[in-house]
């Protein structure tokens, strides 16, 4: 075997320290903090340890129970219960505690940031009989443990208050040798700040999940970041409402069609953002729209609200046309084609929407026509675009290829970068291509319609800020809207020089059609008109009716700016969003899902795996709760004890 650690670095600790106490058989390497010693990983990452079976291991305490168990000390529960605690409780705190302690000079408030995870820990000890965590014997958990509070527990200059138990514990293993030899060979003698060439190169941690008066693991909290946290007895509460079977569980009434809003009840319309119908949907669709508001939705009727669960296929814009030009169809035909696709895998999935409709209908034209944006917020401009000569056409949005300005990534679109998530202006591509001939286009001039954001922007400052302070945004929908108004808005363009869109009613732009991201939105009203010639006591009705919007964060600006501003534009007491949840990307192999690249796990790829759709939903919506904040969203509803 062959360990590969460097100085510095407090996860290599618990690795020398559990190597030192087994005295386990082992080669020892130091390497550069940046060095990438296991060779599939994209970013470095220490410690690892090499098996004789060529495979490797880094996860530092993976690393540690390896080393116990080749030298015949198998983990208890207890212990991996530990160590669980330690990676996922105490080790955010830590690691905030150490980066205020060694980068910024905080040490008067390490203890402040600690007090949780050091209170559990004290109270824990104090109920046993034994000098260690799991027994009367060292165990993996405590050195895991004491190797990664060393470098804190161990510098008299920090405060942490005096708790006896967890003073005891650690002077028990200060007193071994093998636990102070691994300290020096890490920190040489330098304390806290021997880490500090290590701390200087990692990215600055998050806030702490537990507030300063709450124990982690002990007793619910809400972080200054939102997220919940739940306690051993409510998550005791929850296993026992399961236990006693599904029928518990309150019933839902029957639904009676259409949904209206009603007096006297809480009246939430709920949408997902529509997917594109360029492909078949991936896993990254499924959890990022439909399977979040589905579960929401499912919530609210359990609590006997009016809910109204709405969603569609987006079906116009240069996605369609680029798939329609790949398959030999028209864009129509793709549009029928994979609107029965996507409707049959969200069936499979169990999404249960009230109704599921689509963009491409006489309705959407119909709204466009009326006054969904008042003229007076509209202005006219002449643009630069990219022209390909040999196509003889404008280049709109996906027809166009080339190299990110903002990040250099080889692969971004004409309207945005999938891998840095800015939007793009064609023309600042880099190495521009025409995705039908590959040839290289010239800019040329074209006349469009413009939102002009900049006249509406005082209009929406004055509702996002009622709205983001009372409704549910999540952090990212929050971070990402803000990060549009810092530098001012500036009118967004809203047309395209294509033929597959919703028509612009306007003689001077006939030949042209409505921008897919100005027209995708509207899809929620032309979608509900579908469903319900009332369509308007949802959407123009403020006062009685919460709009949800559920989405992955790329679609965040869409949603929270231009969509509001064209509502607000239309003077026509639209609803607007009440609660924005936006959902981080699930990646697949270090990459965002792509329909239109085939990247990632495919719904029917999903469906033909034989495992139940129930199984693959409580997968995703497990990996959604982790720090998208629709977790924070059902905790504040009183979901989880519901379950």
């Amino acid at each position: 075997m062959k360990l590969f650690v460097s100085e510095g670095n407090p996860h290599c600790l618990k690795v020398l320290a559990a190597l030192e106490v087994t005295g386990a058989k082992c080669d020892v390497q130091y390497v550069n903090h940046e060095e990438r010693v296991v060779p599939f990983l994209s970013r470095p990452a220490l410690p690892a340890l090499l098996l004789p079976s060529g495979l490797h291991l880094f996860s530092s305490n993976a690393i540690c129970r390896y080393l116990f168990e080749v030298n015949g000390q198998d983990s208890s529960e207890l212990c991996n219960q530990w160590l669980e605690w330690e990676a996922t409780e105490l080790q955010p705190a830590l690691l905030q505690a150490l980066h205020m302690a060694v980068l910024q000079g905080k040490g008067s408030e390490v203890s402040k940031v600690l007090q949780g995870p050091l209170n559990y820990l004290d109270q824990s000890l104090s109920k046993k009989n034994t000098p260690y965590l799991t027994g009367e014997a060292v165990s993996v958990a405590d050195v895991v443990l004491w190797a990664a509070l060393y470098p804190i527990l161990s510098d008299s200059s920090l405060a942490l208050g005096d708790r006896k138990s967890v003073k005891i514990w650690f002077d028990h293993g200060a007193a071994m040798h093998s636990l102070q030899c691994a300290a020096q060979k890490v920190l040489q003698g330098k304390g806290l700040q021997g880490m500090k060439s290590y701390m200087q190169k990692q990215p600055a941690p998050q806030s702490s999940q537990c507030r300063d008066t709450q124990p982690c693991n002990s007793s619910p909290a809400e972080s200054e970041e939102g997220e919940r946290l739940v306690s051993e007895e409510e998550i005791e509460a929850a296993a026992l409402t399961w236990s006693k079977s599904l029928n518990a569980c309150p019933l839902v009434a029957n639904r009676q069609h259409p949904i209206l809003p009603q007096e006297g009840k809480r009246n939430l319309l709920v949408t997902s953002a529509l997917p594109y119908v360029n492909n078949v949907p991936h896993l990254g669709n499924i959890i990022g729209c439909v399977l979040s508001a589905d579960v929401f939705s499912r919530y609210g009727r359990l609590r006997d609200w009016n809910v109204l669960f709405v969603c569609g296929t987006d079906e116009y814009g240069t996605a369609t046309e680029n798939k329609a030009r790949e398959e030999g169809l028209t864009p129509q035909q793709i549009c029928d084609k994979y609107h029965a696709v996507h409707s049959s895998i969200y069936k499979w999935f169990q999404i249960d929407f009230d109704y599921f409709g689509r963009t491409t209908t006489e309705k959407q034209t119909e709204i466009f026509s009326g006054d969904s944006t008042s003229t007076g917020f509209l202005v006219e401009d002449t643009v630069e675009q990219l022209r390909c000569e040999s196509c003889q056409r404008f280049l709109a949005d996906r027809f166009v290829e080339g190299t990110c300005p903002h990040c250099s990534y080889p692969e971004a679109r004409g309207d945005q970068c999938d891998k840095c998530g800015r939007l793009i202006n064609a023309v600042e591509l880099r190495e521009p291509q025409c995705k039908v001939c590959r040839q290289t286009p010239v800019i040329r001039s074209s006349k469009h319609l413009f939102l002009d954001l900049p006249k509406l922007e005082t209009q929406l400052e004055q509702w996002l800020d009622k709205s983001t302070s009372t409704g549910d945004w999540t952090a990212n929908a929050k971070q990402i809207t803000r990060s549009w108004l810092r530098d001012g808005l500036k009118p967004r363009c809203i047309t395209r020089d294509l033929k597959w869109g919703t028509p612009v009613p306007h003689p001077d732009f006939k030949e042209k059609v409505f921008y897919v991201w100005f027209d995708a939105p509207i899809g929620y009203l032309s979608i509900t008109a579908n469903y319900t010639d009332k369509w308007e006591t949802w959407w123009k009705n403020p006062h009685q009716v919460e709009l949800y919007n559920f989405m992955a964060k790329d679609n965040v600006p869409f949603h929270s700016v231009v969509f509001p501003c064209s509502l607000l534009g239309a003077q026509d007491n639209y609803t607007l969003v009440n609660h924005l949840v936006a959902t981080e990307y699930l990646n697949y192999e270090d990459t965002k899902f792509s329909k239109s690249r085939g990247v990632g796990v495919f719904g029917d790829m999903a469906k033909d795996t034989g495992i139940p759709s129930d199984v693959w939903r409580f997968y995703l919506l497990v990996r959604a709760s982790r720090g998208t904040g629709f977790s924070l969203l059902l905790g504040r509803h009183g979901y989880e004890k519901q379950l």
